[in-house]
């Protein structure tokens, strides 16, 4: 699967929701997450736990202009627990990010306005892509949210939070 995405800071959660509602976005959900990052030679690996279930996360980004666009493989887990100690054994853990994600959906996109643990708030927009679809379709609908939560070019972060906070 592939997605378009963009993060941000986020410098008011309740104006960005706002925003976002106004322009037809729904509140999904608060999810209350928490990822385990590993040693890999390519791309990023993670084990996502997320409201009481697991996923294995596999996924590379390229650049796409201003935009992120990434491949990814998502995989149920059924043991987190287990699951957890064999990647750490084999792999090595590399960092571990917790957040409250607030989830809202407009057709294929995906806004998330999240509250990481040690870093502040953020703001990251996916537009999912179906398999064999072109990216740039989604373009205007990601720019579009882009510039409702007044996000410009010099405000956008190509890096995850677990190397922002490796920065930290």
């Amino acid at each position: 699967m592939k997605n378009l995405e963009a993060k941000f800071r986020l410098l008011n959660h309740a104006e960005a929701e706002a925003r976002a509602t106004a322009l037809g976005y729904t509140r999904r959900a608060i999810l209350d997450q928490r990822d385990t990052f590993f040693r890999v030679a390519n791309g990023k690996l993670k084990l996502g736990e997320e409201n009481g279930s697991t996923v294995l996360i596999f996924y590379q980004r390229i650049e796409s202009g201003s935009l992120m666009l990434s491949d990814y493989e998502i995989v149920p887990v059924a043991d987190p627990a287990r699951a957890l100690r064999v990647l750490e054994d084999a792999l090595g853990a590399i960092a571990t990010v917790e957040k409250v994600r607030t989830l809202m959906t407009r057709d294929n996109v995906r806004l998330h306005l999240d509250r990481v643990a040690n870093l502040g708030e953020f703001g990251e927009i996916e537009a999912v892509i179906a398999d064999g679809d072109d990216p740039e379709r989604s373009r205007g609908a990601v720019d579009e949210i882009i510039a409702a939560l007044g996000v410009g070019q010099a405000d956008l972060i190509d890096v995850s939070y677990f190397e922002m906070l490796g920065k930290a």
